[in-house]
């Protein structure tokens, strides 16, 4: 049997490689709109985020997601990313 090949995509925090699946992903749509996209079939440019907290840290004062998508990120985008990690962190 062939396995398929799992994509890899790397966090803008912390810079390691995950699969796609396990990663967060901030998608700038093409109408210039951002959201948080869990299912990762959103049409547009993404960015992808690991779970952890600290990651989000270092991505927002680093400006990545804003390097990433081409676009300034506002805060209610972040406060959406921290709220989505800290539910995964308590079991979904």
């Amino acid at each position: 049997m062939v396995q398929k090949k799992v994509p890899m995509r790397q966090c803008l925090g912390c810079r390691e490689m995950f699969p796609k699946r396990e990663l967060i992903r901030v998608v700038r749509s093409p109408e210039g709109e951002l959201s948080l996209d869990f299912k990762g079939k959103a049409p547009g440019r993404g960015a992808y985020l690991c779970g952890k907290p600290e990651c989000l840290k270092k991505a927002r004062k680093s400006r990545a997601v804003e390097r990433a998508l081409g676009v300034p990120v506002p805060d209610g985008v972040y406060d959406a990313l921290e709220a989505q990690m800290e539910a995964q962190a308590n079991g979904k």
